[in-house]
């Protein structure tokens, strides 16, 4: 009799702290929030002071490569107060933290999932000014990350079924069933999708190798073949219109790495030749030593009277997506 009454208290024991196991167990959410949105924890007074200033330098900055300023992200303020509950699920949250010991902190998934927490601490004002302009290229990198991964896992959704893409130019590009193919050869797609205001649009095609030189003209290199390209393959609707490139809008240039291999980024704004239309567009030209070519995405916005950005990172996290074979 003992030792059943001993038996069944062990098991007794065993399913409590089970059950406190279980308990003790944090639940993650989903995350929320728009795109390119970033909450920004921090106390009125200092919103509207140095620090605040300092954020909106450096979060709120224009983005180079559209027709009209935009906001690098669009910046939602919130008191630690009310930082609780819903409000904590966020993709992006910046925290500002007074009166601790100077550094920056990146936490992944702390409220919800994916998400980003960027922690930034000081014992002043001075201190958190100064951490916020030293470490700005590296925020506003992390939660560029994030949204054009949230992009991508968006668009996942419902995946393209075009295969013909892989089959001509041996690469894989990742986008959503609403786009369409416009255009097609034998190395050459042009892909669009309606929105409300016009269309986003995607270029892909490749180049032999030997059709790009690496040397100072570089970009007039790029920037001549995409218009010859513009002339062949995107007219507009009323003939002898074309898409060129905009020659009053210096290109942004950087060399880069897409997919582990060299690349060009250039960004600028597009018009139309003998036409009324334009828009921003952001172009990748991948150094394919493998087939001995270049390979060449291109993404482009035709949004009249609306804000381009969000369409714009649209089109990046398209591109950034590509596999090549």
């Amino acid at each position: 009799m003992r030792t059943l009454f001993v038996s069944i208290l062990t098991l007794l024991l065993m399913v409590s702290c089970g059950d406190k196991k279980s308990s003790d167990k944090k639940i993650i959410l989903d995350s929320s929030g728009n795109i390119n949105n970033v909450s920004v924890i921090l106390e009125n007074d200092l919103w509207d002071g140095r620090i605040g200033d300092a954020i909106r330098n450096v979060l709120a900055a224009p983005i180079y490569g559209l027709p009209q300023d935009e906001p690098t992200f669009t910046l939602s303020q919130i008191p630690p107060s009310v930082f609780s509950g819903f409000v904590t699920k966020n993709r992006t949250i910046l925290k500002i933290e007074m009166n601790k010991e100077p550094g920056i902190t990146f936490q992944d998934n702390v409220y919800a999932q994916p998400q980003k927490v960027i922690v930034v601490s000081g014992k002043d004002r001075e201190e958190i000014v100064g951490l916020i302009h030293e470490n700005g290229d590296a925020i506003v990198q992390t939660f560029r990350a994030m949204e054009l991964k949230e992009r991508q896992r968006q668009m996942a959704k419902s995946p393209h079924n075009f295969e013909s893409i892989e089959m001509k130019l041996d690469l894989t590009l990742k986008f959503a069933s609403a786009y369409r193919i416009a255009k097609e050869t034998d190395n050459f797609f042009w892909i669009r999708k309606d929105i409300t205001t016009g269309t986003t649009n995607l270029m892909i095609y490749e180049l032999p190798h030997s059709a790009i030189k690496r040397n100072d003209s570089v970009v007039g290199q790029i920037i001549k073949i995409r218009d010859s390209i513009g002339q062949t393959h995107i007219e507009g609707t009323v003939e002898g219109t074309y898409m060129v490139t905009e020659n009053a809008y210096t290109p942004f240039f950087e060399e880069t790495i897409l997919d582990n291999k060299p690349a060009f980024e250039v960004k600028g704004i597009w018009d139309l030749k003998n036409g009324f239309m334009g828009g921003p567009f952001l172009s990748y030209t991948i150094e394919d030593k493998t087939h001995d070519r270049w390979v060449v995405i291109e993404g482009f916005a035709f949004a009249p009277s609306v804000e381009k950005r969000d369409y714009m990172l649209e089109l990046e996290s398209i591109i950034k997506s590509v596999k090549i074979e």
